[in-house]
């Protein structure tokens, strides 16, 4: 839930803006349902894989061997920009809380230096950073979305009070911005969803591994998520219509309320950099043992159904070059702006092909007894698992659509202004 609700949602308000209230909760809701479904396929891969070993990295061993440095580049290189999306934000508004504290405050230099404050909050960083377990995380994560909590409340408490209504610009309830304003606002809603890059640690790490308590987690998740997505996002917008920014906490008159409000992002993003980290550091540290699998008549790699466990002097070498990458861009770079979910539906593609060796492991995924899996042998006409198999090929489809889409329009959109 953590990595999923990140700072992402203070954005969702701008977001309604550009798609107008109808569509832009039609969007948030099918993006959610899109990255459940993702969750979902994941959730079902893992199981190809041996108990507490699931990863990107293994399931690519099974699929498409050769592909799988592709793939945890690519987790890698996210994760890494937005660990360091968390630092600048951290550097941006520590000072605007300090100056809400305390005016006097603002004549002292080093308080109003924003690498300072990304120095300060790296000793805060580090210690979580250097946990191996996931699970390990659970406390700072409640304490971030006590956080999350925090803003909500101010966004509807302002909605409710209506002190904007002097700023609001116009309110569109069905007709958008514009086709060139709607793609490159898309990106903001899928990637506010994001959170794939975990959820194998979370299927490794979690006591009850079964069909239906990780689809606990996964409905729970996105459904809680998304309820808060659509809640701040209307509410933001209907706060102050067209005229609403790409921070709505950030345009609020300030008070203790609002200064409270930045420094809960600020706590938010501190206890979010971890959850990067972790996947991050996995991703490179299958990179850097990769090796190219030649043989493609012969049996996949051992590999494919075990994981060896990073050695400690491994762990903290990868994890001192993220902490350290992380801070020195972070320093340097003062702004930082602008697809895991195509990802699932490439190996549950692949793992469920008929001729596939791992195919009958798809049938006891349907917690079939002997009797029903001695019937069912060698039947590729099972409708569930035809049905599921193409609303995996579907999310691929689906998933290279938006990446090309967005990448384009937003390029286009950049050059132009």
């Amino acid at each position: 839930m953590n990595t999923i609700v990140g700072a992402g949602v203070l954005a969702m308000p701008l977001a309604m803006a550009k798609f107008g209230v109808t569509l832009g909760v039609f969007v948030i809701v099918f993006s959610g349902l899109m990255s459940g479904f993702g969750l979902y396929l994941q959730a079902r891969c893992a199981r190809y894989i041996e108990r507490g070993t699931a990863s990107f990295f293994s399931l690519s061993q099974l699929t498409y061997p050769n592909a799988a440095v592709v793939f945890d580049t690519a987790i890698a290189i996210k994760c890494f920009g937005v660990a360091v999306s968390y630092l600048i934000i951290i550097g941006d508004l520590m000072p605007q809380v300090i100056a809400g504290i305390s005016k006097d405050a603002e004549s002292i230099e080093y308080l109003m230096d924003r690498r300072f404050w990304i120095t300060a909050f790296m000793l805060v960083v580090i210690p979580l950073s250097f946990l191996r377990r996931l699970d390990s995380l659970k406390y700072t994560s409640f304490v971030a979305l006590v956080s999350i909590g925090y803003l909500v409340i101010i966004v509807v408490a302002h909605f409710l009070i209506g002190d904007t209504l002097g700023e609001r610009g116009n309110i569109r309830p069905f007709i958008p911005a514009g086709p060139i304003e709607v793609l490159s606002t898309f990106p903001v809603i899928v990637f506010a969803y994001t959170c794939h890059q975990n959820m194998f640690s979370i299927v490794n790490e979690i006591k009850d591994n079964s069909h239906g308590s990780t689809l606990s987690v996964i409905f729970g998740s996105i459904g809680s998520a998304g309820f808060i997505y659509i809640l701040v996002a209307i509410t933001g917008y209907l706060s102050y219509g067209d005229n609403v920014g790409g921070n709505i906490i950030a345009m609020y008159p300030a008070s203790w309320t609002s200064t409270i409000g930045r420094a809960a992002i600020v706590i938010l993003v501190m206890f979010s950099y971890p959850l990067q980290a972790h996947p991050a550091r996995a991703s490179i540290d299958n990179v850097l043992k990769w090796r190219p699998f030649a043989n493609r008549n012969g049996p996949r790699p051992a590999v494919a159904a075990r994981s060896v466990e990073m050695s400690d002097r491994r762990f903290a070498v990868i994890t001192t070059f993220i902490l350290v990458g992380t801070f020195v861009v972070a320093m340097l770079v003062n702004s930082l702006e602008r697809v895991l979910a195509i990802l699932p539906g490439i190996f549950y593609w692949k793992i469920s092909n008929p001729d596939s060796d791992h195919h009958h492991r798809l049938l006891k995924d349907e917690d079939l007894d002997d009797e029903e899996l001695g019937e069912y042998a060698g039947i590729t006409d099972n409708w569930k698992a035809k049905l599921l198999r193409r609303g995996a090929l579907a999310l691929v489809i689906y998933g290279f659509a938006v990446m090309v889409t967005c990448l384009a329009i937003n390029t286009f959109y950049v050059v132009a202004h």
